[in-house]
């Protein structure tokens, strides 16, 4: 049987003071009502707040779109994702209540009309409030191409003169540095740095979250965490299906904007920044920049580009309807960055990600550097591997001896998987956190201007030539649907000076987090 162990929880004094938080008097608006991205995450995970009481007192959540549905037909809308498995009595009835305060609008983008008209539905809703100064908090879940008309017109007609007002905006951040530069200036003609909020929903998961914590409140890891001790780091980020119907979106993009310019540097950013003054917001996110600052751009010889093709009865990518026949457009990429400071000069980081591969899983794999030779041959390398998803959990491979007569070294990892040890924990999802840290007033998990700009630089250089900006467009290897990606991958990354070892089973004690 298990133990069950009482921790004595820290504490993060710098981390715990936020900006205002929106206490009461809040409304909530979510543009882009009608659509997936609100439908599937953002009121789900507004619900998950209201349902932990994480809300503000007496909020109401009104929805805009262009969509025209009645009130009836848009509460099914926005609750047809929200989880109730069970069929638990409770969560039916919270989900009644959490359809109280939610009301629709719609309007089009494009027109000051029809954001007046949002604002006298929002004032109607105002009055019921007992005390002056309303706060507003506005969710894009809009494309980038209406980014700007309605940011704007949300100025002009929707902006509350007496209270607070926050702005989320959702990637895609531009396609390329001189795009991104152009979005930023128009929506700083609206809105100031310290109202916007940039959402990048992996600084919502609770690994990348933790990575603050595991790097900084653990003396074991610091004193390895450099050039010194590691050899490679891999980013990965694989998904088992294709675009499924969706194409045409992906095809603009591909995987690098999707994935890798945006999740994957995020992650590295955290992952190698310097230590910061405090747990601030601004103090966490000038580090990232810092280090993001010391990455030239990609080289093309760093870059591995992939297609899948149909297999094992799966459709390939150019067999997808909605897929231009010719395109060329890479579904999967791996690229190698360096960083150019005393900490990690000459420690190549890989970020690799891709559709249609072998399985469904976000990770960070740190190599350390081979032991000194002499007494060993033949032993397994270290590695620091930090599961983001799914099965949250991070575990050191170490060496140990075989138990029993022989005397022989054999791998073995030291796990802290999430569901086994934190038994009686529910992990937020990474929108939850996010739109709670807004409330808050939390810029910490949310990406700067500066931040976006240094990233761009990174990466716009091989974008172009993938386009067919800088000559003719790259041709991706194919790779077969379900496989780990293209056959050139195991090369790209050994000549990186990864090695590969075995992998073992390690079972802990849970511990009760209800006692912390």
């Amino acid at each position: 049987m298990a133990s069950m162990t009482r921790t004595r929880s820290g504490t993060i004094p710098s981390m715990e003071t936020s900006g205002h938080e929106f206490k009461d008097n809040t409304l909530i608006v979510v543009f882009g009502a009608s659509g997936d991205l609100a439908k599937k995450k953002t009121y789900p995970a507004l619900f998950g707040l209201y349902q932990m009481g994480y809300l503000p007192k007496d909020v109401h959540i009104v929805g805009y779109a262009r969509t025209k549905m009645d009130q009836e037909e848009y509460l099914k809308r926005t609750t047809s994702y929200i989880k109730n498995p069970n069929n638990d009595p409770d969560v039916a009835a919270k989900i009644e209540e959490f359809k109280k305060f939610s009301s629709y609008v719609s309007g089009n983008y494009d027109d000051s009309a029809s954001f007046q008209n949002l604002a006298r539905h929002m004032e109607a809703i105002e009055k019921s409030y007992k005390s002056r100064g309303v706060n507003r908090l506005f969710y894009l879940a809009l494309p980038p191409s209406v980014f700007v008309p309605v940011s704007k017109y949300v100025k002009e007609c929707c902006y509350s003169t007496d209270g607070a007002n926050r702005i989320i905006v959702e990637k895609p951040f531009g396609k390329d540095l001189q795009s991104c530069r152009d979005l930023l200036s128009s929506l700083k003609e609206s809105w100031k740095e310290e109202e916007t909020y940039r959402i990048d929903h992996y600084l919502g998961k609770e690994m990348v979250k933790n990575l603050l914590v595991l790097r900084f409140a653990n003396v074991a890891m610091g004193a390895a965490w450099d050039k010194h001790s590691i050899s490679n780091v891999q980013i990965s980020f694989k998904e088992p299906f294709g675009t499924e119907g969706r194409g045409g979106y992906f095809d603009e993009f591909g995987i690098i904007r999707d994935i890798l310019q945006n999740h994957l540097l995020q992650v590295l950013s955290i992952l190698t920044m310097e230590r910061p003054v405090s747990f601030s917001s601004e103090d966490i996110r000038d580090e990232k920049v810092k280090v993001l600052r010391a990455i030239p751009p990609i080289k093309r010889e760093d870059v591995l580009l992939g297609q899948y093709v149909g297999a094992n009865g799966k459709p390939g990518y150019l067999d997808d309807d909605t897929v231009p026949k010719d395109s060329v457009c890479p579904t999967f990429a791996a690229t190698t960055l360096w960083i150019n400071n005393e900490r990690w000069e000459g420690v190549p980081f890989i970020l690799k990600a891709g559709k249609a591969l072998n399985e469904a899983k976000v990770e960070i794999r740190m190599q350390f550097k081979d032991v000194t030779q002499g007494i060993f041959k033949d032993i397994s390398r270290n590695e620091l591997v930090i599961r983001i998803q799914p099965s949250e959990a991070v575990y050191l491979k170490l060496n140990t001896k075989t138990p029993g007569y022989a005397f022989r070294a054999i791998p073995t990892e030291m796990d802290l998987t999430y569901k086994r040890r934190f038994t009686d924990t529910k992990i937020p999802e990474a929108y939850e956190a996010l739109i709670l840290d807004a409330i808050k007033g939390d810029h910490s998990n949310f990406v700067r201007d500066d931040e976006l700009d240094v990233a761009w630089k990174i990466f716009t250089p091989i974008l172009h030539w993938i386009d067919g900006k800088e000559g003719p467009r790259p041709k991706p290897s194919p790779y077969p649907y379900g496989s780990r990606g293209p056959k050139q991958l195991d090369s790209f990354i050994e000549k990186l000076g990864y090695k590969h070892s075995t992998k073992e089973d390690y079972s802990w004690p849970t511990t009760n987090v209800s006692s912390l």
